[in-house]
């Protein structure tokens, strides 16, 4: 697999987990749901899926899409396919489809989702630092727009004693850290060039 250091994957999978539960919060915002203010389609479960929450879908310049659910994040671009990265393993899984077809209530309802092939690496690893990287603009959009104070607020019950905490104010640098370092580990699979992404 792409992502070899278990300290890393462990960080990763407390980052992407905290992350998910943040953007919970952000959707559930007093003044409004933030993630539908920046741009988020949301769309209810289908009568048979009661147990399952909103899916989100946003559009990104450059004809990709990122879509958030409560067990991973699925992200896809039109030239590269797309990954998704569960929430609790933080292995990235491929997939040629850049677009789903229908939304992911469950995740049997992705595409097929596979680690990578070795000609598939460079499309993988490339979209999982692209994807790293639209979270951790994401995180610096929050302190921007709505304050580190906010972002601390949603954590407050996310903290209940036992798991690990990363800070409000540390969570874009986490994200940019997490970047340069699964950047290094990806390096024998990018093309020349594409190792600075995440920094």
């Amino acid at each position: 697999m792409l992502i070899s250091d278990r300290d890393l994957i462990d960080r990763a999978i407390l980052l992407l987990s905290q992350e998910i539960w943040c953007w919970g919060r952000d959707i559930l915002r007093p003044e409004g749901n933030f993630l539908q203010e920046i741009g988020f389609l949301r769309f209810e479960p289908p009568e048979g899926h009661d147990e399952c929450s909103s899916v989100y879908s946003l559009k990104l310049p450059g004809d990709r899409v990122v879509v958030l659910r409560g067990f991973g994040v699925f992200y896809g671009d039109r030239r590269l396919g797309g990954v998704f990265l569960p929430r609790y393993e933080f292995r990235p899984q491929y997939t040629k489809v850049a677009r789903l077809d229908a939304q992911p209530w469950l995740y049997a309802d992705l595409p097929d989702m596979n680690p990578p092939t070795q000609r598939q690496r460079a499309s993988c690893a490339a979209l999982t630092l692209d994807l790293i990287d639209w979270i951790r603009s994401y995180e610096v959009n929050i302190a921007e727009n709505l304050g580190v104070e906010y972002r601390r607020s949603t954590l407050v019950q996310w903290d209940n004693g036992e798991r690990p905490i990363i800070l409000a104010e540390d969570m874009p640098r986490e994200w940019r850290s997490l970047g340069i370092a699964m950047a290094a580990d990806f390096r024998s699979v990018l093309p020349d060039g594409d190792t600075d992404r995440g920094q």
